[in-house]
């Protein structure tokens, strides 16, 4: 069974930094392409970030230069970095790893920035 669990959301305040964390198990996520996407209230799930099973990157407009998406598949993991974060940013962040159009989610961690 395949279960994706997410880490370090929380309060932080604009300009702050936050890392996200997100580790899989019951696949070989070296073969997967893995994302992150975020929906703030009232509004779609957006594409964050993602990164290909080869490691090329990609990034909405809104965080290029400020979000940094890596993956480490000996630990079947894959992390948002987030650098001065703004109030816009605040959303509930989900990580995906997607294969062959099949994707898996994980629960969601929520990020507000505010002070």
């Amino acid at each position: 069974q395949v279960q994706l669990v997410e880490s370090g959301g929380g309060l932080v305040q604009p300009g702050g930094s936050l890392r996200l964390s997100c580790a899989a198990s019951g696949i070989i996520a070296s073969l997967y392409a893995m994302g992150w996407y975020r929906q703030a209230p009232g509004k779609q799930r957006e594409l964050v970030a993602d990164i290909t099973s080869s490691g090329s990157t990609n990034y909405a407009d809104s965080v290029k230069g400020r979000f940094t998406i890596s993956r480490e598949n000996t630990k079947n993991t894959v992390s948002l970095r987030m650098n001065s974060l703004k109030p816009e940013d605040t959303a509930v962040y989900y990580c995906n790893f997607r294969i062959y159009g099949t994707d898996y989610w994980g629960q969601g961690t929520q990020v507000t920035v505010s002070s």
